[in-house]
This record gives C-alpha cells, sequence and structure tokens, in this order.
C-alpha cells in the first residue's frame, strides 16, 4: 500500500510517522500532518520529493496492508474428528456436569431472592462468588453456536431468566438500578465506592476480592450470550448493566477510577467497549479510556517493558482493552498508538517471557525476562489463564495486520497448552502446568473446583474453531490445520478439511459447494516447516500459485463442487531451547514435531500415590506433591544432533518417538516422547536439562547438596508466605493498609508505611516439651533506614531496624539475608485453632519492610 503525505514547514523532517498517522491515512488517502517525534522501530519506507515549504512523501506500509479481515461464525464452521473435536465434544458434558442453580445462587442471594440450590464452595464461596456463572454464560453461549446443542441452549436461556429475576430485583433500589452480581455484600461495597471511599490493593478492594474482576465475567457472559447466543434479553441486561457502572463512577474523579484499578480489575474497560459498539453511547467510550490502567498504558506507549513482577493476568485483558479502545477511537485516543501499545506488550510476552507450549508466568507472575530459571524450577508454570487472553489479543492483531506471526503463536498456543490443561477422559481442567522436569498437573473436579483457570478453561474448549478460517474481502484464508467444514453462503462456498495431523502428514480441502464467480484461496505456510514449501496439487495435478500475501500461497482461479486441493505438511524434529539462560545456568530444551511440543513420562519417586483430581480445597490447584530432584529427572548430557539423531519413530503409535542416547536416565524405564496434549496422568519431562559429559558429576554433586538443604528446610517448616503474590496473600488472609508489593531481583516484596498482616497455619500446635517455634522473615540487603515492629497474636515479637545486624543473619546471599525470630510459648498459646495473626507495623514515619519472605518454622535442634 502506498500512501501519499503532505508534512507542512518540513524543516523538522520525522524519518517514520506515527502509527496514529498511519491510520488516519489509510482512511483519507492524502492530509497534512505538522511534524511529529520520531518512532524508530516500525519501519515503514518513505520516497521523499520536495514541494516549496512542504515535502511529499510517499509511504510504503506492507503492514497495513490486510485491515479488512474478519472471521466466520462459529455456526458456520464445525470440528469434524480429531483432538480438538473430542475435546469440544467433552467439554459440552463439563458444561452439562455444573448445576446453573448452583451457579445462580450467589446473584440469587445478593437481590435478596430466596435461591434454589446450595452454591458451589470453593472459589465460589470465598469471596468471588459468581465469577464461574459469567464464564458459563460465555461458555454455554460460544458451545451452542459451535454445536447447535439444545440442551445447552436452554440452560443459557434459564441462567438468562434466572439473572433477569435478580437484576430487577435489584433495580428496586434506585443506587443498584440494572446491578447483576454475587460479590459479597455487594450492597455495601458499591455504596462505598459510589462515595469515593476507595481502598484499593493488588488483589482486594475495599476488602472484597477482585470485585471488578468478578464484574467483568458478568458483563463478558451478557455480552457472548448476545452475540454468540443470539439471545437479544442478553442485550437488553448488559446495556442496563452498563448503565449501572456508569452511573457508579458518575461522581469519581479519574483519578479514583485509577485507584480503583489498582486491585485486579480484568477486562473492564474492553466490557465497556462492548457496551459503547452495541449502545452508540459515546459516554461509554470515554468510560473504557477512564477505565484503562494508565500506569501500565504509558510505558506500552513508549515501548518500554515494565513487566517484571506483575502478576501476569492482571495485565493482558487489560492491553486486550487497550486495543479494543483504539480499535473504537473516538475523543482524541490516537488509535494506532494504542493499538500499537498492546501490540508491544504482545511481542515482549511471546518473544521474551513465553515457553516452548506458548504460556507465561511462574507462580502466575512474569518473572526477570532475563533469567528463566525459575520456570524449570518452581512447580507453579504458566497459568491456563494467561494463554487463554494470549489467544484472544493475538486473534485481535491478526485481524488488524494479517501478520502470520500472531497465527503461529495461537497454533503453538492452542495445541500444547489449551489442549493439554483438558484431561481427555473426564475433562478436568489445569491451572498450573509446570515446566519443571518431573513435575506433574492437578486437574479440576466438576463439582468441587471453582477455579480461574476452570472458568476461562470452559470457554477454551468451545471455541477451537474460531480461527480455522478468514476472510478478507472475497478470499478466503485457511490458517489453521484442523479438521473442519466451512458453509460461506455469501459466495456459495462450502469446504471440508481433512487430516490426521499431527500423526499423519497430508491434508485435502475438498470443495463441496461452489459459486460459479472466481474464488482466491490462501493457504499459510506455517513457520515450522523451515522454508521447505508446500506443493499444492489440485485434483492431482499442480497448481499454480502466488505469494501476493506474506505468509500465505494463494491460489485464484474458478473451483468446482468435487475439486480436492491436497498438499503435504513436513514438520520436522527441532529442539528449541530455553530462553533467558544466564552463564552458571546449564541450557534446558524442548523438542517439538512441527508445532507440536513433545514430552515424555517420568517414572513416579518411590511407591508414591499422586493426587492428580483436586477437592475442594482453597488451594487445590496446585499440584503441591513431591518435586522430583534434578538429578533423578532425565538428562540430555551431549549434543543436540547427537539427541535429535536418537530419536526414532515408534512404528504402530499414533506419534511417538523412542529415546535413545546421549541421555542419563536415573529412571532406567525406556522413554518416549510423544504429544504433550495426549500425557496426562503422570510426572512428565517438557525440558530437559543439558550439559557436557565433562559438567555431569558436578552437577550431580552440587544437585544433591542443594536437594538435602531442601529437604531440611521443608522438614521444619510448618507454613510460608511469599508476600506480594496473589495466591499465597489471599490463602493467608492478607490484610493492611498504604501498603506496596512488587518484585526485585527476581523475588516478590510487600512493604507499608502503616502496616500489614497476614494468618499463619501451625499445623502441629505445640505441646509441652515439643520444639518451639521460630518465624523467619526475609529482607533485601539494600533495604536501610527503615524501623518497624513484628506482632503476632497481638504480642509484640521484635522492633526491627533494617539492615539487621550480621550477629542475626542466617546464611544467605549477598542480595538477601533471613532473620530468626524465636516465638515465646505464651504467644504461641494466643493462636486461635493454630492460626496465628501475623502483623507488620511502621514506626512513625517510617516503612515496615520490605519482606521478601515468611516462614513459620519448627526450632532446629541443637547441634
Amino acid at each position: 500500500m502506498i500512501i501519499p503525505v503532505i508534512l507542512e514547514n518540513s524543516g523538522l523532517l520525522p524519518s517514520l510517522i506515527r502509527p496514529s498517522h498511519i491510520e488516519q491515512l489509510c482512511s483519507w488517502g492524502l492530509t497534512h500532518l505538522s511534524p511529529t517525534r520520531i518512532f524508530n522501530d516500525f519501519g515503514y519506507k518513505l520516497f521523499l520529493r520536495n514541494f516549496a515549504s512542504s515535502l511529499l512523501l510517499l509511504v510504503a506500509l506492507p503492514g497495513l496492508a490486510s485491515t479488512s479481515i474478519s472471521y466466520f461464525p462459529l455456526q458456520q464452521v464445525k470440528l469434524t474428528t480429531g483432538p480438538f473435536a473430542d475435546a469440544q465434544q467433552l467439554n459440552v458434558q463439563y458444561l452439562l456436569a455444573l448445576e446453573p442453580d448452583r451457579l445462580l445462587a450467589p446473584y440469587l442471594r445478593e437481590a435478596g431472592l430466596a435461591t434454589k440450590a446450595e452454591p458451589y464452595g470453593n472459589w465460589e464461596s470465598s469471596g468471588l462468588d459468581g465469577h464461574i456463572g459469567g464464564h458459563y454464560l460465555s461458555a454455554l453461549s460460544l458451545a451452542v453456536a459451535a454445536t447447535g446443542d439444545a440442551e445447552l441452549h436452554r440452560r443459557l436461556r434459564y441462567m438468562l431468566s434466572e439473572l433477569r429475576r435478580a437484576q430487577l430485583q435489584m433495580s428496586t433500589d434506585p443506587q443498584l438500578k440494572g446491578y447483576l452480581g454475587g460479590v459479597p455484600q455487594s450492597r455495601k461495597l458499591w455504596a462505598q465506592i459510589q462515595q469515593g471511599d476507595i481502598r484499593a490493593e493488588l488483589f482486594s478492594l475495599n476488602q472484597a476480592w477482585v470485585p471488578l474482576y468478578n464484574l467483568h465475567k458478568v458483563f463478558a457472559g451478557l455480552h457472548d450470550a448476545y452475540q454468540f447466543g443470539g439471545e437479544p434479553l442478553a442485550k437488553t441486561m448488559l446495556l442496563d448493566y452498563g448503565d449501572w457502572l456508569k452511573r457508579l463512577v458518575s461522581k469519581l474523579t479519574p483519578a479514583q477510577i485509577q485507584q480503583m484499578l489498582i486491585a485486579e480489575p480484568g477486562g473492564i474497560n474492553e466490557s465497556l467497549v462492548d457496551v459503547y459498539q452495541l449502545s452508540g453511547d459515546q459516554a461509554y467510550l470515554e468510560l473504557a479510556k477512564q477505565f484503562s490502567q494508565q500506569s501500565l498504558l504509558e510505558p506500552l506507549l513508549k515501548q518500554q517493558d515494565k513487566l517484571n513482577g506483575l502478576h501476569a493476568n492482571t495485565q493482558i485483558p487489560k492491553v486486550i482493552g487497550f486495543w479494543r479502545v483504539g480499535q473504537a477511537g473516538g475523543n482524541g485516543v490516537g488509535n494506532s498508538d494504542w493499538q500499537q501499545a498492546a501490540d508491544f506488550f504482545w511481542r515482549t510476552v511471546t518473544e521474551k517471557r513465553t515457553v516452548a507450549i506458548g504460556g507465561n508466568s511462574v507462580r502466575e507472575h512474569f518473572h526477570d525476562a532475563a533469567d528463566f530459571q525459575p520456570m524449570v524450577e518452581d512447580a507453579e508454570g504458566p497459568e491456563t489463564c494467561n494463554s487463554y487472553n494470549m489467544l484472544k489479543l493475538s486473534k485481535l492483531l491478526f485481524s488488524q495486520s494479517g501478520d502470520v506471526k500472531y497465527l503461529n503463536y495461537y497454533e503453538r498456543t492452542s495445541y500444547n497448552h489449551i489442549l493439554s490443561s483438558q484431561h481427555p477422559k473426564h475433562g478436568g481442567l489445569v491451572y498450573f502446568t509446570s515446566m519443571r522436569p518431573g513435575h506433574y498437573r492437578t486437574y479440576s473436579s466438576v463439582q468441587d473446583s471453582m477455579w480461574c483457570c476452570v472458568g476461562s478453561g470452559i470457554e477454551n474448549h468451545s471455541k477451537y474453531a474460531e480461527l480455522i478460517y478468514a476472510r478478507d474481502g472475497d478470499e478466503l484464508l485457511l490458517n489453521l490445520f484442523i479438521p473442519s467444514t466451512l458453509d460461506w453462503p455469501e459466495r456459495g462456498l462450502q469446504l471440508q478439511l481433512a487430516t490426521e495431523f499431527p500423526d499423519a502428514n497430508g491434508v485435502t480441502l475438498r470443495v463441496t459447494k461452489a459459486a460459479a464467480s472466481l474464488q482466491t484461496l490462501s493457504i499459510r505456510e506455517p513457520d515450522w516447516l523451515q522454508g521447505q514449501p508446500l506443493q499444492l496439487l489440485l485434483n492431482g495435478k499442480p497448481l499454480t500459485v502466488t505469494r501476493s500475501r506474506p505468509g500465505y500461497l494463494s491460489v485464484t482461479q474458478p473451483f468446482s463442487a468435487g475439486d480436492e486441493i491436497q498438499f503435504e505438511l513436513k514438520p520436522q524434529l527441532t529442539l528449541e531451547p530455553l530462553p533467558g539462560r544466564t552463564a552458571e545456568q546449564h541450557q534446558y530444551v524442548a523438542a517439538l514435531y512441527g508445532p507440536v511440543v513433545l514430552a515424555s513420562a517420568v517414572q513416579p519417586l518411590g511407591k508414591e500415590t499422586l493426587q492428580f483430581v483436586a477437592g475442594d480445597g482453597r488451594m487445590g490447584h496446585i499440584a503441591d506433591g513431591p518435586q522430583c530432584p534434578p538429578e533423578a529427572a532425565p538428562l540430555l548430557v551431549g549434543e543436540s544432533a547427537e539427541f535429535l539423531a536418537g530419536l526414532q519413530r515408534v512404528p504402530g503409535v499414533p506419534l511417538a518417538f523412542s529415546v535413545n542416547a546421549p541421555v542419563k536416565n536415573p529412571g532406567a524405564q525406556p522413554l518416549t516422547l510423544m504429544p504433550f496434549f495426549r500425557l496426562h496422568d503422570s510426572r512428565y519431562q517438557l525440558y530437559w536439562q543439558q550439559m557436557t559429559k565433562a559438567e555431569y558429576p558436578g552437577f550431580i554433586e552440587k544437585a544433591q547438596q542443594q536437594q538435602q538443604a531442601a529437604a531440611k528446610l521443608t522438614a521444619l517448616t510448618l507454613d510460608q508466605i511469599n508476600p506480594g503474590e496473589q495466591q499465597p496473600e489471599v490463602e493467608h488472609q492478607y490484610q493492611g493498609e498504604q501498603s506496596r508489593a512488587g518484585m526485585h531481583l527476581g523475588r516478590h516484596w510487600r512493604d507499608s508505611t502503616a502496616w500489614f498482616g497476614y494468618q499463619l497455619a501451625d499445623v502441629a500446635p505445640v505441646a509441652n516439651g515439643s520444639p518451639l517455634r521460630v518465624l523467619r522473615v526475609d529482607y533485601f540487603a539494600g533495604d536501610v533506614g527503615r524501623s518497624f515492629s513484628i506482632w503476632l497474636n497481638g504480642k509484640k515479637l521484635a522492633d526491627v531496624s533494617l539492615p539487621v545486624s550480621q550477629q542475626l543473619r542466617q546464611p544467605g546471599s549477598a542480595d538477601f539475608y533471613s532473620v530468626d525470630y524465636l516465638i515465646p510459648p505464651e504467644v504461641l498459646a494466643l493462636s486461635s485453632n493454630g492460626k496465628h495473626q501475623l502483623k507488620f507495623v511502621a514506626d512513625p514515619g517510617s516503612v515496615a519492610g520490605g519482606i521478601y519472605g515468611i516462614r513459620l518454622m519448627r526450632q532446629e535442634p541443637e547441634k
């Protein structure tokens, strides 16, 4: 695309122009622009010609050539066979196993109506009440569109009718007209907010667990019920809901709204764009901008990566909202500026913070992009919700640019994280997918597990068909190689895609109905072909193709019913290194077959019996069994080429490879690599630690020493808190005032100019003669001049002045140290049912913390 631009007063010539200007130029074709600052990383080609005091630029914009890409409704794309179709059907059974009246109970309770069933437990009864109900609306709507299932449609209509009843009952209170939600004590909470009483922490708003996040699920559910489920009542409810939110914050300042956004808000800005587009009321677009967190947006606008330490899935929905606000435009928003900010975020996450399966985060947070060691050391690897949202963002970005890099990521993540997160027999869903060699996953129980990744999970497996095909005017794009049918009635075209990929590589695209008009078909050439071009055949004869669309092979000719386009995919076996390795760390590599990550089962530790299905515990989503010692997991000792050469296809098995040299396998059992999405109910290895033969003996010795020290610490530990992380703080009933949290040198922290505290659990109450307890607190060596006190069970345990003297420190690193505080028996005796109340209180004018770690421990016996 070549666009003419006239720059007035061109004494200050920018070498590039802003993305926001580009979008305007695409619309206007020719315009006048004032000089602007130079942006150096977009790569537009400029052709210059002087005209007196103005300058004519011809701007070549290949990245914006495809601006009309759109997607087919799920009703027009049907999955036929294969793992994605199986997962979709299993998800239908999961949806049918959930009980609507139990999901509705929090909404009816808050409206003052009688409930028809007991609410679900777990997260649905511990502060996030109602969030699964919102996801359920979305999942039902997507599944109805994808499958046409009549019972799911009946449930969708029943959910809407009952929710409408609750909404109308709420509306008898003028202050709550249009409100709908299961947030506990909704009336009290929203009255406080409306009056400007806002007390926001990272994961609580006025001591309620992320209520804006909860609201977003309901907003999104109503929107999806209208868009995908075709239910007009949902639109009415959504507009009423938007009116309530608009009134709620009508007297708040922009700064107060920004203060609310400190507490995880989900994608509330995206939902407000939805309301704007359905209502046409410009006030909602303005509100969507006000609900866009500036502290996240501003660095992204400047192309700055400030993500280290942030709670990952708190950020991704906000960024989706940034893109949507930018797309909607209006009132001075630089459309492409906001959309480019979203794209910069996407690139930062996918290029610097993502592992082989497409997932990101450790213990829910973005770790240091330069150090991925926590990814293979911690049991709590990538969170499924993150990938759910990254796929949503990828879909938006592809529609804007048509760049196949978004599809390459989408495909990789769909196969390896999303598909693998569902158990193939009972349909249970995964929260954390550990990258630690030799660990395992825990799956949800349909009646007991109400985690966020259950909510996003029941949506994930209903929309695999959303991006298989796309259209750009009359051009049909084939993006993903998933068995399916397409009905394009506007063009009189019907297709059937047949393949057994990745088990077999042949693909057949059969035309079952075609109009006489000329058709253009473009087939994506994925990056994993590694330069081997696809060879297209039409009814057995070679096709003439063009490469007019980057990343695709295009065919323009008439097609007739019965025509078959055939081609062979040629995936390669490759090893992909884990990013972010420091000089002191061994390399980790993952094996892939094309886009499919391969993994191997790892034998159990001893005679253990692992619990693969979670109960109803608050932290049941964590696979908290013993961790496999590094030296007990299989190791790659040698060169990558030798490892790849030793992989042999196993005959008679859909897709599997036997593993031979150069592997050290302490388990001694034969190792077989298979698609990770097929490996369940087992310890597994996805990343292989790699070293030379000379390094191996020293590695074993060091690993054993570290394992002994870790085992000793674990045996002494009764409870542990990682301050500043969401789940540990929620689990330990965090409270505080004027408190902050962040990440420094790879570790999370919390401090306060007032106070903050937690509840510690003593699983073995102290009896006469038993070991006493110690409170171990971790500090940063660079914190100085801070003074505070530590209180336990209402009694002062210690006065602290940072830095603590060397004599009181436990052995540690140069950056961090620990201090043990002996807990007197009389203070221990003040616990309530084994629960200790811990507080850190700042001295006047000072700061309590930073606190980098907390352990309640048995006192180590005297040597």
